[in-house]
């Protein structure tokens, strides 16, 4: 039985091969990923029992989705089988000065179409200790937004701790209301939230002033953003912020920033000079601060976890972020050398 659910859409990403433009060559590379798979996929690498919720069509690509979480030891028991299609999208990797691209094909898969009463959640709740979800479902429709509101209120009636990645995606808001109508509800039951530069300001609507584009930070605007998310919502127990430094696709500089009701706390920083695959990389973040914060009794620790752990999975190629709590323990203790371990 798993105890730390996540609740999402699971997508095929296509990619072209390298860091191709789109049909420079006919191919293209095939896995799986998403954010709230992602996030349970990493907890079950760091030893936790954890299950993906969600709805997925009964036919070949669905059930390789299926094979696909159970291959890293996720439970997969409460996936709906409903609708006709999995969500795809495609992505380009970018170099240098030209960014990464991502083209969502999305519309009408199967958790889009789900309706509130499909899924038995006093079921899927019983024994869970933590569910995770993301700004990102409810942007995709109507129904999927009910949806998510079903699971957080599931949750905390189930007593079950909530986090969510604030996830704004601008592409995919588009069935009738905004970001900030539909999470700032959402967000009340929200115990651990967690986002990065532009998600509190474009997904909550709080802001402080914070430039998102300059690619350069002042941690004490984000210092103050923090503070502002946790007066708004006074329920909340921790708000974690990513801090990217984005000089170039292959350069960015990397760390974070949490905020408890103790005080405000900033992580160590990463220059990340070759980055592999920087998709995933909040996830990554979200999944290991899950870890950290349920591991260790030191919130600092917890933090640095998250940030060593999403520093490595830019060096991994896919959505998943495949590292062990050994690897990421070994990054924290300050070896970022990269040499060969014999």
């Amino acid at each position: 039985m798993a105890e730390f659910l996540t609740f999402g859409e699971i997508m095929l990403r296509l990619k072209t091969p390298g860091h191709e433009r789109f049909f420079q060559s006919p191919v293209f590379e095939a896995t799986f990923g998403g954010g709230e798979a992602n996030v349970a996929v990493a907890l079950s690498n760091y030893g936790f029992n954890a299950g993906f919720v969600t709805a997925l069509p009964n036919n070949d690509i669905g059930e390789n989705a299926i094979r696909e979480l159970r291959r890293f030891g996720v439970s997969t028991e409460h996936i709906v089988r409903s609708g006709d299609r999995v969500g795809i999208y495609y992505l380009e990797a970018g170099a240098n000065q030209r960014p990464s691209k991502v083209v969502y094909d999305r519309a009408g898969s199967s958790i889009c179409e789900a309706q509130p009463g499909d899924f038995d959640w006093a079921r899927i709740f019983d024994g869970v200790e933590w569910l995770h979800i993301t700004g990102i479902t409810p942007a995709l429709s109507e129904s999927a937004a009910a949806l998510s509101m079903e699971a957080v209120k599931a949750a905390k009636q189930a007593g079950a701790t909530v986090s969510c990645d604030f996830n704004f995606r601008g592409k995919l808001w588009k069935w009738g209301k905004s970001a900030p109508e539909v999470m700032r509800e959402l967000v009340k039951f929200v115990d651990v939230g967690i986002a990065n530069e532009e998600d509190c300001q474009k997904s909550l609507g709080i802001t402080a002033d914070v430039d998102v584009e300059s690619g350069e930070l002042d941690t004490a605007k984000y210092e103050a953003l923090s503070a502002k998310v946790l007066e708004e919502y006074p329920e909340m127990s921790v708000i974690a912020i990513t801090l990217r430094e984005s000089f170039s696709a292959d350069r960015n500089g990397w760390s974070a920033c949490l905020r408890d009701h103790d005080g405000f706390r900033l992580s160590r920083r990463y220059e990340m000079t070759d980055i592999v695959d920087r998709v995933g990389g909040g996830d990554s973040f979200a999944s290991a601060l899950i870890y950290g914060l349920n591991a260790y009794s030191d919130r600092q620790q917890s933090l640095e976890f998250a940030v060593a752990a999403s520093c490595l999975k830019h060096s991994i190629l896919g959505d998943f972020n495949r590292v062990s709590v050994a690897e990421v323990e070994h990054l924290m203790g300050g070896d970022a050398s990269g040499r060969v371990q014999r």
